[in-house]
């Protein structure tokens, strides 16, 4: 597994939902924060997005592609609306979903894939939480190809609606939302992930670390694995990641426990020597002290 493969893994529940909104004339819904992350895909026609908490509208055209890796509560308009009318206006977005909506006034039809994706937010990787409130990706002829092929499929599958469409859709999604966090990471001009993932030595670090979490790692070892010293090593890892290469495999191997623990029903056992550690009271240990309960006890709360 790669860094980005597996901070979205880690986080996610479940599997995505999606409905088809057309709707023309003065129109605004509301969709209220959730917990997970939300995406919008403007299959034809343009539209206004308004987030909760402040902030300037986004303006969506035909192929645009948002998401809202937090939750943020929001409003979608006709793209003539005022932000403070449509705020005001806005009705509950279940009440126009999988409908096509034909209101009063001038708007042009607009047609829209709306979505959400259920996530853990407990442990999530910092890398998913550096993401920002609106990640807003316009449709350029030549940027993103891959992103720009996902959302061409989303919409022949939603056209045509051919056999295997079940399964077809939420992969989809799911190649959309990877798609998404890349391309948000092309074009990132700050944060602190963007410029991790393009220093070698440090990614080739992390790649060790998540290829094989459970492994006997030191800090020799995984320095000869990147090709430099360990003190070169510990100073770049550090600046970039935010603390030392141990201590991130550390909470790494934690929040893969967590995560499995979440999802199996999987020994103690098993999950111990699953992410290096060599006994479940080995486990348990590092696990209380770092979440404050046991695993068993977890795992009781996660499932209920």
């Amino acid at each position: 597994m790669d860094v980005v493969s597996d901070a979205i893994s880690a986080v996610r529940v479940g599997s995505p939902s999606s409905n088809r909104l057309r709707v023309s004339g003065d129109w605004c819904v509301r969709l209220p924060p959730y917990e997970g992350a939300g995406f919008h895909v403007v299959l034809s026609g343009a539209c206004l997005l308004l987030p909760d908490g402040g902030g300037d509208p986004v303006t969506l055209g035909p192929g645009d592609v948002v998401l809202l890796p937090h939750g943020t509560g929001h409003v979608l308009a006709d793209a003539t609306a005022g932000a403070a009318g449509a705020r005001r206006a806005a009705v509950p977005f279940e009440e126009v979903r999988d409908a096509d909506v034909r209101l009063p006034g001038s708007g042009p039809e607009v047609e829209l894939l709306c979505g959400k994706y259920r996530l853990d937010r407990s442990r999530a990787h910092p890398l998913m939480a550096e993401l920002p409130r609106v990640v807003h990706l316009p449709h350029r002829i030549g940027a993103h190809p891959e992103l720009r092929t996902a959302v061409d499929l989303l919409a022949r599958e939603l056209d045509e609606r051919r056999p295997g469409a079940c399964l077809a859709l939420p992969s989809l999604l799911d190649l959309l939302l990877i798609y998404l966090v890349r391309a948000w990471m092309t074009e990132a001009e700050t944060g602190a992930w963007p410029a991790v993932l393009n220093d070698p030595v440090t990614t080739a670090a992390l790649r060790a670390l998540h290829s094989d979490p459970a492994a006997p790692w030191t800090a020799g070892r995984l320095a000869a694995e990147a090709g430099v010293s360990r003190a070169t090593l510990a100073r770049r890892f550090a600046a970039l990641v935010g603390r030392p290469p141990m201590a991130y495999l550390t909470w790494w191997r934690l929040t893969l426990a967590a995560a499995r623990l979440r999802d199996s029903r999987a020994p103690l056992a098993t999950v111990a020597r699953e992410t290096g550690y060599g006994s479940p009271y080995a486990l348990s240990h590092a696990f209380s002290r770092e979440f404050g309960i046991t695993p068993g006890r977890y795992r009781d709360l996660r499932a209920s």
